[in-house]
């Protein structure tokens, strides 16, 4: 069973750019920085989106965590992020050995955010698997967590 990594952070926007070019973007909405690492499968994507939608970190009337992305009304930008799995414990200069190959984790990205689209009506951007991107936000909160499997 794989573990993928994510990092979902609630902001009132953000967006991503390749070489100056905006690749997407989303107003109020979840970032979502997602690592694959060795062992992960579909079934893993599928885990993490479903866990995702169903995150309850938008405030209510009464300004408590209780509503998912959708019922706020926002949108998820879903930008790979393989330095999830950059080990630093020992050393400067981080191993990434946990990371899954360029290959098998672009698939599986490919396949997160198929699935994602397919079961949800969210507005979902993405950035490009494998490219130098600029990711600008505004994390409303701060509100960050951390989810693995």
């Amino acid at each position: 069973m794989g573990g993928m990594k994510a990092v979902i952070q609630r902001v009132s926007r953000a967006s991503v750019t390749v070489e100056g070019e905006s690749l997407g973007g989303i107003g109020r909405g979840l970032l979502v920085l997602l690592g694959v690492g060795r062992g992960d499968d579909e079934s893993a994507g599928r885990w993490l989106c479903d866990k995702i939608l169903k995150l309850r970190v938008f405030e209510d009337g009464e300004g408590r965590m209780n509503r998912t992305v959708d019922e706020a009304g926002g949108g998820i930008l879903l930008v790979s992020q393989f330095t999830l799995y950059g080990d630093i414990r020992k050393g400067n200069r981080p191993g990434f050995d946990d990371a899954a190959p360029p290959d098998i984790a672009e698939a599986l990205y490919d396949k997160t955010v198929e699935y994602l689209r397919a079961v949800s009506t969210v507005p979902v951007a993405t950035g490009r698997f494998g490219a130098s991107m600029q990711v600008s936000l505004v994390n409303d909160g701060p509100v960050t967590f951390l989810l693995e499997r």
